[in-house]
């Protein structure tokens, strides 16, 4: 497989901005997920700190499962604010991110990344106070590239991770209970949607705060 480098169409800065916004309240992967169906929803993840959450668009790196390499080489590709989304095809048994990684992303000013792979350096990821996302922790470190070779890298190509599709440029959502993977021809539809969830959800922690019965919530909103 060549290696492929696009340049990801990222959405409108106001369009991120206003999901970095619903990272203030709880669960914001969740609420995500349950504003529109046209939302990516993918657990199953370890994080470094529970409380790391993080919204911003995909640089995503496709890699052969047969031939992992690190992926340094992509970190120019990163502008500010994104979030790389690192696919590896179920392969656990070497780490595709550590500490140096971590200290070059934070750098380059990079928000944060789903490793769909093994990790290492862990403790410093943690020290770090970096958002990661990962399947598990390896302490062996994928191979280098060769200096004069092309990897079989592919850059800001669509991936898929859990079942999901991501696509460059799309929204990710993330926090401990998993990640949010929002279109941006979608982000409005979603964002609205988010707001309503709110506004329900504190309707309804009022009125059970009041003394509601489950039936009479059952009732009102037919589920909860």
């Amino acid at each position: 497989m060549e290696a492929v480098y696009n340049e990801a169409v990222r959405p409108p800065a106001e369009q991120v901005a206003a999901f970095q916004e619903v990272l203030r309240s709880y669960s914001p992967s969740c609420l995500v997920a349950d504003a529109s169906p046209e939302v990516g929803a993918i657990g199953g993840w370890q994080v470094v700190k529970r409380e790391h959450v993080v919204a911003g668009p995909a640089l995503t790196v496709d890699l052969p499962a047969d031939l992992l390499v690190d992926i340094l080489p992509v970190l120019p590709r990163a502008h500010p604010g994104d979030v790389v989304v690192l696919a590896c095809h179920g392969r656990v048994d070497m780490a595709m991110w550590g500490g140096l990684m971590t200290t070059l992303s934070k750098m380059a000013g990079i928000a944060g990344a789903v490793v769909d792979g093994a990790v290492r350096d862990v403790d410093e990821l943690r020290e770090l106070d970096f958002p990661l996302w990962y399947r598990t922790a390896h302490p062996r470190r994928c191979p280098p590239v060769v200096p004069g070779q092309s990897a079989p890298v592919r850059v800001n190509v669509p991936i898929e991770v859990g079942g999901a599709l991501i696509r460059p440029g799309d929204i990710v959502v993330a926090d401990e209970n998993g990640v949010g993977v929002v279109p941006p021809a979608e982000a409005d539809a979603v964002l609205a949607g988010v707001r309503d969830l709110l506004a329900k959800e504190d309707v309804v922690r009022d009125l059970i705060n009041g003394g509601a019965t489950l039936d009479e919530l059952l009732a009102r909103f037919g589920h909860i």
